[in-house]
């Protein structure tokens, strides 16, 4: 496989530089899309949620609104957090939030992309291409110097014609069809500690059966937080096995890591490429379901 020296789209990705020069574009919509995970023990579930909401307030990006991933884009109903709205709902929702026609989107986040990566994910699953991620978000932003502002900013609504990708989302069903097959990857985004199952944050320890890792940390320069190079990304993914003329299954603990490995899976031109929703959420506490350590 040719190893790519720029990625195949290049507009999904913008520097601090073009978004400093681009901040009065009346049609352009930016928006935090900050998440954290705080880890407790002992309490049954592998973190507690807590909006970005707060620390935006005190300093985002001019002209920058917030997207709250867990209390408005996704499935309250669910037992597992973050997962995905019947996609006509969840472009109403991005509608409301002010992302629609004519208008092209920014989304960053703080301290790593994959809350934006996520969000992109999902307006790609409804079929919305406009969109762009901030390469090394508001860290980057900020270290540069660059101004903030504080309090909140809300776009008003606008018309959003859904145009829904519904393969780009998978279900346990799909991904424990996929075991053993030759023509699939499945790659773990999780941090080598949790594929190897040295830790047993969520339920079982151990990951899904064949399936190979590239953990979403090790494709960020890790002082400025952006992306690493085509090469570099290329590197990391041919040396799992992750080849183009495979399908690509992406997991992690709740399909948010996962969607920083698929970015960059597209962003080096693959064409086959989902991600499994409830991740380890679901399959680590599901005893149906096979697991394997070591």
């Amino acid at each position: 496989m040719l190893t790519p020296t720029r990625y195949a789209h290049p507009d999904a990705i913008v520097s601090t530089d073009w978004l400093a020069g681009h901040l009065s574009d009346p049609n352009l919509r930016i928006f935090d899309c900050t998440t954290y995970l705080r880890y407790e023990g002992g309490t049954g579930r592998p973190y507690r949620v807590e909006s970005g909401r707060e620390d935006y307030g005190k300093g985002h990006i001019p002209g920058a609104a917030f997207l709250d991933l867990q209390d408005e884009l996704s499935d309250g109903k669910s037992r597992y957090s973050f997962m995905m709205l019947p996609l006509e709902e969840l472009a109403a929702r991005f509608a409301e939030r002010g992302i629609g026609n004519g208008l092209r989107v920014v989304l960053y986040a703080r301290k790593t992309p994959q809350w934006a990566t996520r969000i992109w994910w999902m307006l790609r699953a409804v079929g919305w291409d406009h969109v762009a991620i901030l390469d090394g978000g508001i860290d980057k932003w900020e270290a540069e110097g660059r101004p903030t502002e504080t309090g909140e900013r809300r776009y008003p609504s606008a018309s959003f014609t859904a145009r829904p990708r519904p393969g780009l989302f998978v279900g346990k069903d799909e991904v424990a069809g996929a075991i053993g097959d030759a023509q699939t990857c499945t790659i773990n985004a999780l941090s080598s500690e949790l594929h190897k199952g040295d830790n047993p944050r969520y339920g079982r320890p151990g990951r899904v059966p064949g399936s190979v890792n590239v953990p979403a940390a090790a494709l960020l320069d890790s002082d400025s937080l952006a992306f690493k190079t085509p090469e570099e990304a290329t590197q990391l993914f041919q040396a799992v096995g992750a080849d183009r003329s495979k399908s690509m299954l992406l997991y992690c603990g709740g399909g948010i890591a996962a969607t920083l490995d698929a970015f960059l899976l597209y962003q080096l031109g693959y064409t086959d490429i989902a991600v499994y929703d409830a991740s380890m959420s679901e399959w680590a506490k599901d005893e149906s379901l096979p697991i394997e350590r070591g």
